[in-house]
């Protein structure tokens, strides 16, 4: 397959036109409504989206439903192929694809080249597919008795996934959710739609049938209708607490599955006998990294015993000399954030930190950037003497913003996360193993790090949080993924030979069974 911009579906002239993928192909309908892309380095709107419709979502769930009979019944080894098939053909257009991320988004090309290679991970776990399918199986449970049980799909399944990781989120879900015999319906964020086109033809590529995957681009129409469709038997989601709140209770209250992981607010616990200068540098990666516009980036720095004004300038030293500039300059290490909305708002929670009482001792909006004026810019910031009651802490900020919370001692910082409201991810700095230990245990996160800032699971296990953070019960991708994506059915089977049974009107157990 030959790169193609996604100008190639039925631009309009002199705009580049993203639309929707449904039955194997691109759908350019006439769109009642549509969205502007923008290139949030400079500024300048780059496309359109076009809005779905409800009838263009009818359109790619019932593609998806005349495809899944068939695909339900082709074989593991046939879906393997083809995953597998995916999975080359992804390592291959890894720069392409991190090139319309950074494009969209923002972020910069080496970030962005990372995110496809985490979603390539998930491939890879799903292209064992055969082994992860395996039922149970044990003979003369009684005598005569069999008992087997079997995963089987659910059907038509949906993914509604976030801006920040247009590539990586998608690849969290689909993959494994087609490799378990489902299709999937995908609705991507408007804000940097390009990413999903390319994924379908990636897939369409690499053989799996027309109908099995489908994107429908859009907004609230869009998921609204995908919440409300009768032939959607499951959804996913990442996004904000509200959200996936909002996304959770619709979908459920119709008796779908769901799975829907929130915000966060990340803690990063440093003690005083941690290398100072690697939690330092952690603290900078982890919580500048793609601008702040990560649901796992370290978003709260907590300070235990007196090594606050150690760590914050160790933070200074190194944000003096980090390149802020495009996506596209190798040697920018921060791009800009998503919208000049968002960037306004992110940049707002400096001033309200400043009228709590806490104490701005970075201040991004005067950090030098090595872009055009029109793009989306905030530099690193580094908030200092936060508490609790500030809505600088209590908000999910999402943007280069870090606050320092100083505390007293280990059980303080428990405390302080145990309380916040979300559970994405927590960390701790220390050369401490019996501390770090009690962190594990004690700790209320669904993702742990000790000594390692972002403690992002590897694709065989999962990624989820606790608490405000997630809603259901299943994690995404690994393990969880495929209890997520497919249903359990247990099969009791016996096979007398003529004349051997005889009736009881006794509830059936192993006992009963080996009287009869």
């Amino acid at each position: 397959m030959g790169w193609s911009k996604p100008a190639t579906y039925g631009a309009r002239g002199v705009m580049n036109q993203i639309t929707h993928w449904i039955d194997g192909k691109p759908w350019v309908g006439d769109a009642e409504r549509r969205g502007k892309v923008f290139d949030p380095a400079t500024g300048r709107q780059t496309g359109e989206v076009d809005f779905a419709t409800l009838g263009e979502v009818d359109a790619a769930v019932a593609a998806a439903r005349r495809a899944f009979d068939g695909w339900r019944a082709t074989s593991l080894s046939k879906r393997t192929t083809a995953l597998f098939s995916l999975r080359a053909l992804l390592a291959s257009h890894v720069d392409e694809l991190a090139t319309l991320v950074t494009a969209e988004h923002g972020k910069v090309h080496a970030d962005a080249a990372g995110e496809v290679a985490r979603g390539l991970e998930v491939v890879e776990f799903a292209c064992g597919i055969t082994q992860l399918l395996k039922g149970e199986f044990t003979e003369g449970a009684s005598t005569g008795i069999n008992v087997h049980s079997l995963r089987q799909p659910l059907g038509v399944v949906a993914g509604i996934t976030p801006f920040n990781f247009p590539a990586m989120v998608p690849l969290w879900m689909f993959p494994l959710a087609i490799a378990c015999g489902n299709t999937f319906v995908l609705k991507p964020s408007e804000k940097d739609p390009s990413a999903s086109v390319f994924l379908a033809e990636l897939v369409a590529e690499a053989g799996f049938p027309e109908g099995v995957f489908n994107v429908l681009q859009g907004d609230k129409v869009a998921v609204d209708g995908i919440l409300a469709h009768p032939d959607i038997a499951a959804v996913s989601f990442v996004g904000s607490t509200p959200v996936a709140r909002y996304i959770y209770e619709t979908a459920a209250q119709v008796g779908k599955r769901v799975q829907a992981l929130g915000g966060a607010k990340n803690h990063m616990v440093v003690l005083p006998d941690a290398d100072m200068t690697e939690a330092a540098e952690a603290a900078v990666s982890a919580g500048y990294g793609s601008a702040g516009e990560r649901c796992m980036a370290a978003s709260v720095l907590v300070a235990v015993g007196g090594c606050g004004d150690q760590l914050v300038e160790g933070i200074r030293r190194r944000v003096e000399g980090l390149s802020v500039g495009p996506g596209t300059d190798p040697a920018s290490e921060m791009g800009p954030l998503i919208t000049l909305e968002h960037r306004d708002r992110v940049a707002s929670y400096l001033d309200i930190g400043q009228a709590e009482g806490a104490h701005i001792a970075i201040d991004g909006r005067q950090h030098h950037t090595n872009g055009e004026e029109g793009g989306y810019w905030l530099g690193p910031s580094l908030v200092d003497d936060v508490t609790p009651g500030m809505q600088v802490y209590r908000d999910e900020i999402f943007g280069p913003v870090l606050s320092v919370v100083r505390v007293e001692t280990l059980d303080d910082a428990l405390q302080l996360i145990r309380t916040n409201g979300y559970g994405n991810g927590a960390a701790i700095f220390t050369g401490n193993g019996g501390a770090a230990q009690r962190f594990e245990t004690e700790v209320e996160a669904g993702m742990v790090g000790i000594n390692v800032a972002i403690p992002v699971p590897v694709a065989y296990y999962s990624f989820g949080g606790w608490q405000g953070s997630l809603f259901g019960d299943l994690h995404v991708y690994g393990p969880d993924g495929v209890r997520f994506y497919t249903r359990g059915k247990a099969v009791t089977s016996r096979w007398s030979r003529i004349g051997e049974h005889h009736a009881t009107l006794a509830f059936p157990n192993a006992a009963a069974s080996e009287a009869t």
